[in-house]
């Protein structure tokens, strides 16, 4: 399917080996800006040397009088001594140089100022005294700030290399410094392709797409230090993409050519640039990511060749590919631009909640969640795919999955690549469990506190697993018991056994059938999925939505054969509205909300309670409290009630304790 399809390393090398022949391997080059509030952020090409000290003069630290010490020498509590104005002493103010021979400041809250006849100064003359009287004396150079005292002319303030902050700006200003001399910002053309997109702003129709990878890509390279430059998007044809590709290479530094990577008939990225240039990879074994190309255009100069080169880089079009393929190549290539080392991430060790697999042959990106319960640090895998969007703004960080590991276990020691800070893990919640909108909510009114709520959807019974395990701090559930009617209550029993845990109160949900506006097929309730032309889509094994179903099949005598599409399952309510809103499905067991939400139809048919499980240590962690007392806050609940379909008549309760 590919020209080429490289493990990672090499097609590093490769591409190190053409950036260095084409002198491209080192600082893109430099320039002089003006010393302002626009320098910062940038990274400096040379380094900056004082020009002349600060202070450069003697300077009073405090307002007060200067004196030459050995005039105070004498003073005492009880024999207190008069100097003279200004024979002995002189007003200054903080920062005024101190007169010619004074070597000391004495504060004013420190001195009697007095009149000519030797009383008291009225308040207005207070700073023009004839006499001030002291009561204790002053070592040479107190309260004075020496010549030299921050930064010695010739010193060096600022190194190499350095990303200029607000504080670097006003360090290079106090040494005289007026211009920098900094890293050159590489200027990266991002070129988006594809017949189907349309720009942001544009309600996209039925088989359109909205183009946003340029703007994470732009974000990327701005983030970077580089200087991004996003152009029109071009439609799948071939001749257009070879003339912008062209301008491209001769505006640019460094071109990205989103989408067209693969090898379909409308993927014409190889071709244009073996065509214009020269083609190093076209395909890479990393997951996501896989059709990377990698290339060098030759730089046009008003309509010529000259014999310069512009790297290219064609990058997937699935966001998630096409960010991580700008962590690959485009971080690391800007940073060796700006004269900076290459980047290293923070590692933490951390244990793996669940099994995952992995492609044999490639490198794989597994993004992450992470927490820490009863002080072990918890990775939790995010939904994965090249086109999840979410993974990204979710993670935490990311697992790298070497070539030939087929795989991690359940409760694996992983490394993780952290995105975010290490310190901002000990502050997160992590709960597992069935997915409900009152979480989300949950976690919008923990944010202030500064508290994070991370969460995995991974099904009542995988909630009650994981706190079985200790991966949780609480877990959502409404597992209905097919045989009593009850909720959680023997589930807990059977899956938690010699575990303290207590079962609050949450939410009343109603649950029925999500269809199409309008409910085209007629649909009334649970006896009409065994119709034939109804095709249905289902929750995931272990959910409680799942369990709900089996309930009411069971009553029904209807086996889970007779119904269509019983083994299509999502793992979300959400999920299982965009499956009917797609036209996947005709019909799903979800959430009233999640049908109004994607503007669908929805037959009301149970109603059902869902409650957190918390175990009794994470009751004890501080970094639960927050929970509680949102339990207790009117603003929480009405957030809940607004929502259709919710009631909150037990929010907070404690509705057992066990074992």
């Amino acid at each position: 399917m590919y020209l080429q399809d490289i493990p990672l390393h090499q097609a590093k090398d490769r591409f190190a080996e053409a950036l260095k022949n084409a002198h491209l391997d080192g600082l893109l080059g430099a320039e002089r800006i003006p010393l302002n509030e626009e320098a910062v952020g940038r990274i400096l090409a040379e380094s900056v040397v004082a020009t002349h000290c600060s202070p450069h003069f003697n300077a009073s630290a405090m307002d007060g009088f200067a004196v030459k010490a050995e005039d105070t020498i004498a003073a005492a509590l009880n024999q207190p001594i008069l100097l003279s104005l200004p024979r002995q002493a002189n007003y200054v103010d903080t920062g005024d140089p101190l007169p010619e021979g004074a070597n000391a400041v004495i504060p004013i809250e420190n001195v009697e100022s007095l009149q000519a006849d030797q009383t008291i100064c009225p308040a207005d003359m207070v700073r023009k005294p004839a006499f001030i009287r002291i009561r204790s004396g002053v070592t040479p150079w107190s309260h004075v700030r020496p010549m030299g005292e921050d930064i010695i002319a010739s010193q060096l303030i600022l190194a190499a290399g350095q990303r200029l902050s607000p504080a670097d700006l006003g360090a290079a200003a106090a040494g005289g410094v007026s211009t920098l001399i900094v890293a050159k910002k590489p200027v990266v053309g991002i070129l988006p392709t594809g017949t189907e997109l349309v720009k942001i702003g544009i309600n996209p129709k039925c088989g359109e797409l909205t183009e946003f990878n340029s703007v994470v890509l732009a974000a990327q390279v701005i983030d970077w230090g580089g200087e991004p430059k996003r152009y029109p998007i071009t439609v799948d044809d071939y001749p257009a993409i070879c003339e912008h590709l062209r301008t491209a290479a001769s505006e640019c530094d460094l071109v990205l050519i989103n989408a067209g990577s693969s090898a379909g008939s409308e993927d014409f990225t190889s071709r244009a640039v073996e065509e214009l240039g020269d083609l190093l990879v076209h395909g890479i074994a990393v997951r996501p990511g896989h059709p990377v190309i990698l290339g060098m255009l030759p730089k046009l100069k008003k309509g010529e060749e000259t014999s310069a080169w512009v790297p290219v880089i064609g990058v997937p079009g699935y966001p998630v590919s096409a960010a991580l393929t700008g962590e690959i190549f485009v971080q690391s290539l800007l940073r060796q631009w700006l004269g900076l080392q290459e980047i290293i991430y923070e590692t933490v060790e951390a244990t793996l909640t669940r099994k995952v697999a992995s492609p044999a042959g490639d490198d794989d990106y597994l993004r992450v969640v992470l927490g820490y319960v009863q002080n072990k640090l918890l990775a939790a895998p995010l939904s994965r795919g090249a086109g999840v969007t979410t993974s990204l703004s979710k993670a935490d960080g990311v697992i790298i999955i070497p070539r030939m590991i087929q795989g991690l276990e359940a409760g694996e020691k992983v490394a993780v690549q952290l995105y975010k800070s290490a310190e901002t893990l000990r502050h997160t919640i992590l709960t597992i469990g069935s997915h409900d909108l009152t979480i989300d909510i949950l976690a919008q009114f923990l944010s202030p506190s500064g508290k994070r709520l991370v969460s995995a959807n991974a099904g009542s019974l995988g909630g009650l697993m994981a706190l079985q395990r200790h991966e949780a701090h609480f877990a959502g559930s409404h597992l209905l018991d097919i045989d009593t009617g009850e909720y959680n209550l023997s589930y807990i029993r059977k899956y938690l056994k010699g575990i303290p845990v207590r079962l609050f109160g949450w939410v009343e949900r109603i649950q029925g059938l999500v269809v199409p506006r309008g409910n085209p097929k007629h649909i009334k309730g649970i006896a009409d999925l065994t119709r034939e032309e109804i095709r249905f889509v289902n929750r995931q094994r272990g959910s409680g939505t799942r369990n709900l179903l089996d309930y009411w099949i069971k009553q029904l005598a209807i086996l889970p054969d007779q119904i269509k599409g019983y083994d299509q399952e999502e793992y979300t309510h959400l999920g299982v509205s965009a499956a009917v809103a797609s036209g996947r499905a005709d019909c799903g067991l979800a959430i009233e909300a999640s049908a109004q939400i994607l503007d669908l139809d929805f037959i009301p048919l149970f109603e059902e309670t869902y409650q957190l499980v918390i175990p009794e240590s994470s009751i004890a962690d501080p970094v639960m409290k927050p929970i509680f007392d949102l339990m207790n806050d009117e603003r929480l609940r009405n957030a809940i009630l607004a929502l259709p379909g919710y009631k909150t008549n037990h929010l907070g309760e404690t509705v057992a304790v066990l074992p």
